[in-house]
Formats: structure tokens, sequence, C-alpha cells
């Protein structure tokens, strides 16, 4: 008698594995078919970048305090550290004191035109008296001459009077701009972001002397994201400056990204070794960049990572529209 637990013969052994077989081989056809893109629709790999700012010291100085750390999400005119102030507070104060300085000789200056007004008015009637007796007889040349040359003298010296006040103005507007310099330096002490985004790095830390000019730390600008991709010539050449783009992302398969072209280059390159292309290597590629909308990114800020690769996809023509596969798709939360 057969054993009842024996299990199947050969011949169905063969039968099964060649179903299974043909079922893949149909199941890896319909996925390919669906998988290929219209010949209207050109597309690259790419990473996900984005801009990155360098906050740096105007002034040479000491790192007095750090107010953000690495990773903290921060927005546009935060203050991310500060320098020491101490040596141009005073300064500062030294400068307000040479103002004031300036402003009292000001004063004396125009005290002393005052004085030198009132003189020559003296001096020019003493004279016009003088003219007026000759003319009778009761003075003589010597005297004229005499209240002509104190006339003269006292014009010269109103004059100085007021190149002295001139001279004063010229003090004062000097003192002002003195404390303008050492005030906007000051207020530079106060190291803030031009743009919101994520703290990447913190390059300097409190206590260090930095010279002009040196970063204390780097901001990425989760506004600016965009990827990178290389088309060929005959691609390259039908791709306009703010077509509609498509980004997935290999981290996330499932949703569908809105974005614009933002650049496509005047000229022809060999494309990097470090970005896979589905091209030949040899082929002279367009570098074209596919920026995110930056109204959503600030939806979706705390998320931005750069770094992350995918694929980005172009309509040829735009009178064409994006395959079901290529509709946005968003996380909602």
């Amino acid at each position: 008698m057969p054993d009842s637990k024996a299990g199947p013969g050969p011949k169905v052994l063969v039968v099964l594995i060649i179903t299974i077989l043909i079922i893949a081989i149909v199941i890896w056809k319909f996925v390919s078919v669906n998988n290929e893109m219209p010949g209207y629709i050109a597309s690259g790999n790419g990473r996900i970048e984005a801009t990155e700012v360098d906050i740096a010291t105007r002034i040479p100085g000491r790192l007095k305090s750090f107010f953000v750390e690495e990773g903290d999400l921060i927005e546009a005119d935060t203050s991310i550290a500060e320098m020491d102030t101490d040596e141009l507070k005073a300064k500062l104060a030294a400068a307000n004191a040479n103002l004031s300085q300036a402003l009292q000789g000001r004063r004396l200056a125009e005290a002393t035109v005052i004085q030198r007004e009132s003189e020559l008015r003296l001096a020019r009637a003493e004279l016009a008296r003088f003219e007026a007796l000759m003319e009778k007889g009761h003075v003589s040349r010597e005297q004229i001459d005499q209240a002509r040359t104190a006339a003269e003298t006292a014009a010269a010296a109103l004059q100085a009077a007021r190149v002295q006040v001139a001279s004063a103005d010229a003090g004062i507007e000097a003192a002002r701009a003195a404390i303008r310099q050492i005030q906007t330096n000051i207020d530079d002490s106060q190291l803030s972001t031009p743009v919101g985004g994520r703290v990447l790095y913190r390059l300097a830390e409190p206590g260090e002397v930095l010279a002009a000019g040196g970063k204390v730390a780097t901001v990425l600008d989760v506004t600016d994201v965009y990827m990178t991709i290389f088309l060929p010539t005959a691609q390259a050449g039908k791709v306009r400056v703010r077509s509609e783009a498509r980004i997935i992302l290999d981290a996330l398969p499932d949703y569908v990204v809105p974005a614009e072209v933002s650049f496509v280059a005047a000229e022809a390159q060999f494309t990097p070794k470090s970005v896979e292309t589905r091209s030949e290597r040899e082929k002279l590629m367009f570098r074209v960049r596919i920026r995110i909308n930056p109204d959503l990114l600030k939806a979706y800020r705390d998320r931005v990572k750069t770094g992350v690769p995918g694929e980005a996809y172009v309509r040829l023509d735009e009178s064409l529209p994006w395959p079901d596969s290529l509709k946005v798709s968003l996380p909602n939360d």
C-alpha cells in the first residue's frame, strides 16, 4: 500500500515551480510597465540640498555667550550669539565725552563771534565819525588811518571767529561719526541669523577669541531646499525655468512632492561622478535645479533634511498631464 503521508510527486513539483515562475514574470512585467514613465517626462537622480548660511563676526573679539544649540529651529533675525563689548562700551563713553567737549567748544566760538561782531560795529562807527570830523578839519589823517586799521582788524577777527565755529561744527560731526561707528560695532556684536532655519553647526564656543570674519555657526535655510539633477541635451532643451516638477525621496517613496525648475545651466558639462544618471557618463549633460516651494516647506520645516537621495521629474510637454504615479501626495500631519 502506498504511504499516505508521502509528498507530491516530481511532476507536480515541476508544474508548481513553472507556475510560480510564470506568475513572477507577469508581475515583474506589470510593475515595469507601470513604473515606466511616459516619453514626455524627464527624470534624474540627486540628493536634497539646502542653502547654508555662515554666521560670522564682523569685528575681532571674544565670544561671550551662545543662545542656541545644534539642531534648534530658529526664526530670521534671531540672536544666536553675543561678543564681549566691554571695550567698545568704554570707547563709546570716551566718544560721548568728546562730543560734549566739541559742543562746548562751539558755544564758546559762537560767543566769540558775537563779541567780534560788536567790536566791528564799534570800529566802523568810530571810523565814520572820524571821516566826518576830517571834512571839518578837526582830526588828522593819522587818526583816520588808525580808525580804518582798527575796523579792518575787527573784521578779520570776526572772520576768524566764524572759522572757529565752522571748525567746531566739524569736530561735532567727527565726534558723532565716532559714536555711530562704535555703536554699530556694539550692535554687530549681537550675532543674529538673516534667515530662518535649523542650526546645523556651532563653530565656536564662549571664551574663544575670534578674528574678523570668524565663523560662529552655520544655519540651514529650510525655505530654500532643492535637488540638482543632470539631463541630456535633447531633454534639457525642452525644460524651462519655473516649469512644474515632482520629487520622490527614497526615504518617503509613497509621497510625491511638488516643485519647480529654478535653474537650467546655459552650458553643457560632464556629469560629476558623484551623481548617478540613466545616461552614459560620456555624454554632455545640463545641470538642472529643482526647487521645492518655500510656502510648502514652511509647513514641513521640522522634517527638512539634506543629503536624502531621491529622483526628480520634469514635464517636457506642459500640455500633457502628470501620470497618476506623479500626482501630488503629501503627508496629512
